[in-house]
Order: C-alpha cells, then structure tokens, then sequence
C-alpha cells in the first residue's frame, strides 16, 4: 500500500492520494486500505513518516559534511514526498510514528553538530542549518534559480551556494562603526 501511495503521490501529489486509486495500484480490493489505514490521513502520515525515516537514513549515511547537499537531493528527487512531509498539509503531532520520525530527523542533525565539538549551541546551529538548505530547496523546487544552475545543475548551484555561507560563516567579524 505504502509504494503504491509512494507512486500517486509523485505523480499526483498529496491531493491525488486517494484510498481507490492507492488499493488499485496495490492491486487489491477498494476497502483493503482501510484494514491497516483508518483514513487518508493516515495514509498519508504513514508516507511522511516512511519518507522521514529514508530521509534521516540518507542524511546519516552521507556524513556531516554531506548532509545539506544530501538534503537538497532528497528534495529534489521526491519533490512531492518532500512537500508532504514538510508542507503543513499533516501536523506531525497528529500521528505518533511521524512525530516520531520527524524528529528523529532534526536529532541526527543536532547530533552531527554536538560531535564537532567546537559549536556552543548545536541545537540553533542545526535550526539554521536547516532553515537555509530547507529554503533552498524549496526555491529550488519551484523554478527559481534555473538559469543561475544551468551549466552545473542543481546540485552543482546548491554547492557552490553552500560554500558561499560557509565562506560568510568563518569570515572574521566586521567592525561595527558607532555612529555616536
């Protein structure tokens, strides 16, 4: 049930995901979904919360120094998932396996922080972590940068944007001017 979802969802996003089009693609009966899904809802939450756990498997294996590019991929290889599991359309405190998953998600973000050991806040430097490479991806998603990413890809840009903050981030502190 969960891959055929995974199929209507990708091509159709979360709006397409009906319980007869998902039991017709698993091929069975129109009511078999609803022996292991009390609804759409949670049909839907089990997805996000599958699609957390893959995410947060992906975002383990590549390292702490591939985690944003990481990110990034995911997104844009399942952008319908994506948007689903971070779109608002299902609050995560709604299903215990998805509040589960997802914050099982930023933990290993915090994590990958508290290991370096010279970051005083890990859990404000995996939030703006996130933030900024959330943001790209979503502007990424829908269409912007695309001629900014044209000879190198989307990957390529989000590199070479990425590099630029790291850049900024370890930039000594410019003097700041009184005006008094």
């Amino acid at each position: 049930m969960l891959r055929a979802a995974a199929q209507v969802l990708e091509e159709q996003g979360p709006a397409g995901v009906l319980l007869r089009e998902v039991a017709r693609r698993a091929g069975v009966s129109h009511n078999a979904p609803y022996r292991h899904f009390a609804s759409r809802e949670a049909l839907l939450a089990a997805a996000a919360a599958q699609g957390f756990e893959e995410f947060s498997a992906r975002m383990q294996a590549a390292g702490p120094g591939a985690m944003a590019e990481t990110y990034i991929a995911f997104a844009l290889e399942h952008p319908q998932l994506f948007r689903l599991m971070f779109g608002g359309t299902l609050k995560l405190s709604s299903d215990a396996d998805l509040s589960r998953a997802s914050r099982g998600a930023y933990e290993g973000l915090v994590a990958a922080f508290r290991s370096r050991g010279d970051v005083p806040d890990p859990q404000t430097a995996a939030a703006a972590a996130w933030s900024l490479v959330h943001g790209l991806s979503e502007l990424l998603l829908n269409g912007h940068f695309v001629e900014a990413s044209a000879g190198e890809g989307a990957i390529g840009f989000a590199r070479r944007v990425l590099g630029a903050v790291r850049f900024a981030a370890a930039a000594p502190p410019r003097p700041t001017h009184s005006s008094e």
